[in-house]
């Protein structure tokens, strides 16, 4: 075993069983979430924080159901109803069964939780059609998909005020690097400043109707996707070097954000990009005066 840096043991362990923050069940009690790539890190992470706040989770998941059931089963631990729904969001028909799928289901949804994205990284140079392709079709067509699908449904259900206040929350997961650029990246960030204005310009369309769209921008996350940056010392530190606040962040931590974001208490929030990056937007390469 690596050598573990005090810095990466901390943020290893700082979220132990003992601090753990508990939702209380009320905040999104009677509502109904759909939450796309749910099957593991940052998805898995939101759909357990939001059947936690009371509510009912759809778990979408493209191709590991193994993961996904286990998904639903910590929902079901949570004492909340849960199911499975296999669609690939880049594919228009299946979003379309999904939807139906998870409406004939629960009767409705009141969430959309649109996290699914893939990165398929090479340099500009080296980068297929097909790379782009792929990236552009996951984590922003299929966030219009999803969101169209969603709106649909609230415009035609509208507000049950002994539900929530608002007709229905779409919650978008996009990254730092809707503003950050990213080398070696390119089709992974143009995704996500796509879904920056797509986000915004839903929710100026939307916002007369009570229906609120927000997105999540996380920074550097403990998840499978990025675990080359984190799981061992040498690279940890390195990272570090981006986030002024010395940790890495947890999976977890988007999901208490996404629950409030979901949740009446947040009604009067629309249209915002919320960072969860440990101050990664702060530029630190200016902190010694540049």
């Amino acid at each position: 075993m690596p050598a573990t840096s005090s810095t990466h043991l901390q943020a290893a362990t700082w979220l132990s069983p003992g601090r753990s923050k508990r939702l209380t069940p009320d905040l999104l009690s009677g509502q109904k979430a759909l939450v796309t790539g749910a099957s593991s890190g940052i998805g898995k992470a939101i759909a357990i924080a939001l059947a936690e706040a009371g509510a009912d989770v759809a778990v979408n998941f493209p191709a590991s159901e193994a993961e996904a059931h286990e998904v639903v089963a910590q929902i079901s631990r949570a004492g909340r109803k849960a199911i499975l729904v296999q669609a690939d969001v880049s594919q228009e028909e299946q979003v379309l069964e999904m939807f139906d799928r998870v409406i004939s289901a629960f009767g409705t949804i009141d969430i959309l939780i649109n996290n699914a994205g893939i990165q398929r990284d090479a340099s500009i140079d080296e980068m297929t059609l097909a790379q782009w392709n792929s990236v552009i079709s996951t984590n922003l067509t299929g966030q219009f998909l999803c969101a169209r699908e969603a709106i649909r449904e609230f415009k035609r259900r509208g507000v049950v005020s002994d539900i929530s206040i608002s007709a229905g929350k779409i919650i978008c997961v996009s990254s730092v690097h809707e503003v950050i650029p990213w080398a070696g990246h390119v089709n992974y960030a143009a995704s996500k400043g796509g879904v920056m204005l797509l986000m915004k310009s839903i929710a100026q369309e939307v916002a007369p109707l009570k229906i609120r769209v927000n997105s999540i921008c996380p920074g550097a996350i403990r998840t499978p996707l990025n675990r080359s940056a984190w799981d061992v010392p040498e690279a940890y530190d390195s990272l570090m070097a981006l986030v002024p606040y010395n940790r890495i962040g947890e999976p977890d931590e988007i999901g208490w954000l996404a629950a409030f974001l979901a949740s009446d208490l947040a009604d009067y929030i629309t249209g915002t990009s919320i960072y969860i990056d440990g101050g990664m937007m702060l530029y630190p390469g200016f902190e010694s005066g540049g």
